[in-house]
Parts: structure tokens; C-alpha cells; sequence
């Protein structure tokens, strides 16, 4: 398992159990890990590639609260000690009371996704971020900076962007997907776009989706138009009270992830979301 610089300094390490992506940044005095993958043995393979890369102290930042992103954290966390996990303050929330719903929660997807992990995540020693991002952060990393941006929900309450300058690199977590259509289980569709927006405006040369391949700036508009219009097929079948699955048949994504995409959103044009 090994690492692939996708831009100076800018490495990314693709799992094959569920195609996820954890990007290093490398910088002269520390590096920093953007997610932490899904269960403490694969978070090892993660620390034993890192340390073929480098060997500086370690920051942590988790995009989002779903397990194959941050159920790593302890495992990497006890490489470096002294290591912050930065998150925003809805995935911060979602690790509350010992994060017994998260891993509860965890274990049913898993089971459905990738059952061979599916005991392993039920088990998992979880380690809570304790640096919550809201908006904005720079941190620094010796000779370079790194900017974290919350421009809004989509696919959580809390997805967090990871933005390189120097590298016009953005890491954008499940906001961005490759090779599967965006989930919409825990998801704002109505929001969506409008999100997406916020990381185009980072004019990136390159994008780490959460799953699947490093793809560019048009990749991204070209998702954030297909979100824009399911945005609206759900507002304008809202407005005539057309039935979710008759919305969801129009929609440019497969017929199960658009149901549940319509179904949200009409959920929050009701209130109840």
C-alpha cells in the first residue's frame, strides 16, 4: 500500500476496500492526514505508509463523521503523539456519549458495505477530534500553509475542505465522488450545490474526492451542475406534490441514490430535517 504524489508535497493513498482516499500534506516541519480510514489494522497500513514518506509530527483532519473516513484516528494519533484531529463541529458532536450511536450506526453500513470490516468497526477504540473547525483555520506546516474551509452542508452537516495553495490542491472529502454516484444517506441536497460552489471558488488544479480517482476542477462543476439539478426537480416536484419516486426517475443519478436524495429534500422543505 503505497502513497502517490499527486502534486508537490501532496501524496494520496487510494484503500481498495471501499476506494477510499487519505491524502499527506508534507511541509518542512510537520505533515498532515486528511482521514484516517475505517478500522484500527487498516490504520496501521496507513501509519507504515506514511513513514515511508516522512517521518515529521503528524496533524490529523477527519472531512467528515462517516467511519471509513476517521475510525482510524487513535491507531494514528498514538504514532504521533501530541497529535490534534481537527473536525467540524458536527462530526466533534457525532464522537459524543463514548460515540456509541456512531459505531452502532458504523456497523450497520458496514455490514452492507464491506461486511468483511464489519466486526472490526463495531469494536474500534474511537478517538474524538478535539479541535473543532467552524468556518475557516490555516495551519502551518513549516514552509508551507494549509487552509480548512466549512462552506456548508452537503453530503454531512459537517464536510470539511482541505485546501493546498501552493499546491492548488483541494482534498474535498464526500463532497466530491469518483466512480460512484454521491451518497445521499446523511446528505442536504437542496444545499448541495451551493457547497460545491465554495470549493470551485478555490479555483483547484487538482481534487481528492473522497472515493475513487484524483479528478480536476471541470469534474467538480460537472457534479455540482448534476447536483444543481436534482436540487431542482425536488423543489419543483415539491411544488406540485409530485410522489418522490417520479422525481427520482428524472434525476442524472441512479434511481436508489436519487430516491433517497429526493426524500431528504423534500424532508427539509417540509421542516423536518
Amino acid at each position: 500500500m503505497n502513497f502517490d504524489e499527486i502534486a508537490p508535497g501532496v501524496h494520496v493513498l487510494r484503500y481498495p476496500v471501499l476506494d477510499v482516499n487519505v491524502t499527506l500534506i508534507v511541509g518542512a516541519e510537520a505533515a498532515m492526514v486528511v482521514d484516517t480510514l475505517a478500522t484500527p489494522s487498516q490504520a496501521l497500513e496507513l501509519v507504515a505508509a506514511i513513514r515511508t514518506v516522512t517521518d515529521r509530527p503528524l496533524t490529523v483532519v477527519n472531512t467528515h463523521a462517516h467511519f471509513d473516513h476517521c475510525f482510524g484516528n487513535a491507531v494514528v494519533v498514538e504514532a504521533s503523539p501530541g497529535a490534534t484531529v481537527r473536525a467540524h463541529p458536527s462530526t466533534v458532536e457525532a464522537f459524543a456519549g463514548d460515540g456509541v450511536q456512531l459505531r452502532r450506526a458504523a456497523y450497520e453500513e458496514a455490514r452492507t458495505l464491506a461486511p468483511e470490516i464489519a466486526d472490526q468497526v463495531a469494536t474500534t477504540v474511537l478517538w474524538a477530534p478535539d479541535t473543532a473547525v467552524a468556518e475557516q483555520e490555516t495551519v502551518e506546516l513549516g514552509d508551507r500553509t494549509v487552509v480548512l474551509h466549512y462552506f456548508g452542508r452537503g453530503h454531512t452537516a459537517g464536510d470539511l475542505v482541505v485546501h493546498v495553495p501552493d499546491a492548488a490542491t483541494v482534498v474535498a472529502g464526500d463532497l466530491v465522488e469518483e466512480g460512484a454516484p454521491p451518497s445521499f444517506s446523511d446528505s442536504y441536497p437542496l444545499e448541495w450545490p451551493d457547497t460545491l460552489t465554495g470549493v470551485l471558488a478555490l479555483q483547484p488544479s487538482v481534487v481528492v474526492p473522497g472515493h475513487g480517482a484524483v479528478v480536476n476542477r471541470d469534474f467538480v462543476g460537472q457534479q455540482r451542475a448534476d447536483l444543481s439539478r436534482l436540487e431542482w426537480l425536488i423543489r419543483d416536484g415539491d411544488r406540485v406534490g409530485a410522489p418522490a419516486e417520479t422525481v427520482a426517475a428524472e434525476a442524472p443519478f441512479p434511481r436508489e441514490a436519487a430516491l433517497t436524495a429526493v426524500r431528504r429534500g423534500y424532508a427539509a422543505l417540509a421542516g423536518t430535517l
